[in-house]
């Protein structure tokens, strides 16, 4: 027979790739909040009619609260449509809230004027997961990360094409490329630029929306492995965004599960992979794809697909797909509780 075991050994894949021994950031969490969420919702309308009336909200983001510390990699995933990438957009204001409050060192972001925003916008970066699509084809790399520079004040006419190749050396990209086109660079030389164009700001915040997704498996260990190298040099604080937990065991200090909008668990990483205790979480760590081909663990198949966030099912959300769900599940929320050691589940089984 061969050997079966529950527990989650090291990741496959791209953190398999990585050549770096130890895992999780080197440099150890500050204490003190960098970002702070506080029941955040962020509704799309849905419009309907000659009048274009609102018939209807799309419940992207449905009221979660987390805590990032300075230093620290948070990891958030979830299948798609759970509302990862909507929370990385209202944190950066490129989507607006419905309700709740976003604070940055204990200032709200959505309450201070546009000036002092302007400002405060370097200090917070978005790394896209296509960075193809969000630059712009028709302008050099260099110029397209010296602009930021100079709009912000981060650099001067004089001096600002030397900053460029400074930033680009940083992020393993020759100085001869500062003159090409987004059109000539590869899939990973393209995120090389995501991260510079943000690095250049000289952030506190990165925000890093899927960024090794598209990428081949030994590129995506580059990316990693980048990623932890400034985070050393430059005690850079990452919310990372990720359906991969493999490329998120091996990142992340902290993790978030997201489901149809809501946060159903966020615990250490060791903790997470050793001892989930939400249904749906054990079912996202059973797809993992174990390195070991002896090694076997149960995979827990959902069934049915995520329910629409127009319409939301009552009491728990992940009820219509739990295998261990009760009457209670159906019309009660389970409360957020706290479990110990920075444990936290929405389950009223835990």
């Amino acid at each position: 027979m061969p050997e079966t075991e529950n527990k989650i050994p090291a990741g496959s894949g791209a953190a398999a790739a990585a050549n770096e021994p130890q895992k999780g950031p080197a440099p150890a969490a500050s204490p003190e909040p960098l970002l702070e969420i506080e029941h955040l919702k962020t509704y799309f309308p849905v419009k309907s009619g000659l009048w274009g009336r609102t018939k209807a909200h799309v419940k992207a983001v449905d009221d979660i609260s987390l805590t990032l510390r300075a230093g620290e990699t948070f990891g958030l995933v979830g299948e798609s449509g759970s509302g990862k990438s909507t929370v990385g957009r209202s944190i950066v204001r490129l989507t607006d809230k419905t309700a709740g409050e976003i604070r940055y060192r204990g200032q709200d972001l959505y309450a201070m004027p546009e000036r002092e925003l302007r400002r405060l916008r370097p200090k917070i970066q978005l790394i896209f997961q296509d960075p193809y699509s969000s630059l712009n084809p028709r302008v050099r790399i260099g110029d397209a990360i010296g602009e930021a520079m100079l709009q912000h004040g981060l650099a001067s006419p004089d001096n600002v094409r030397e900053q460029v190749l400074e930033v680009l050396e940083l992020c393993g990209l020759p100085r001869y490329h500062i003159d090409r086109f987004p059109h000539e660079f590869s899939g990973g030389q393209r995120q090389r630029v995501g991260i510079a164009r943000a690095l250049a700001m000289n952030p506190d915040l990165i925000i890093a929306d899927e960024p090794v997704s598209a990428l081949d498996v030994s590129i995506q260990a580059q990316i990693i492995n980048l990623f932890r190298k400034l985070q050393r040099e430059r005690g850079l604080t990452y919310l990372f965004i990720s359906h991969d937990l493999s490329v998120v065991e091996h990142l992340c200090s902290r993790i978030g599960v997201m489901y149809l909008g809501s946060m159903v668990e966020t615990a250490p990483r060791a903790e997470l992979f050793g001892n989930p205790l939400h249904p749906y979480t054990k079912a996202l760590l059973s797809a993992v794809p174990v390195p070991v081909p002896k090694l076997k663990r149960e995979r827990i198949v959902l069934q049915g697909d995520i329910p629409s966030p127009v319409n939301p099912p009552s009491g728990c959300k992940f009820h219509t797909r739990c295998p261990l769900a009760f009457d209670r599940c159906k019309a009660e929320v389970p409360e957020f509780r706290d479990m110990g050691g920075e444990h936290f589940v929405a389950c009223h089984l835990a």
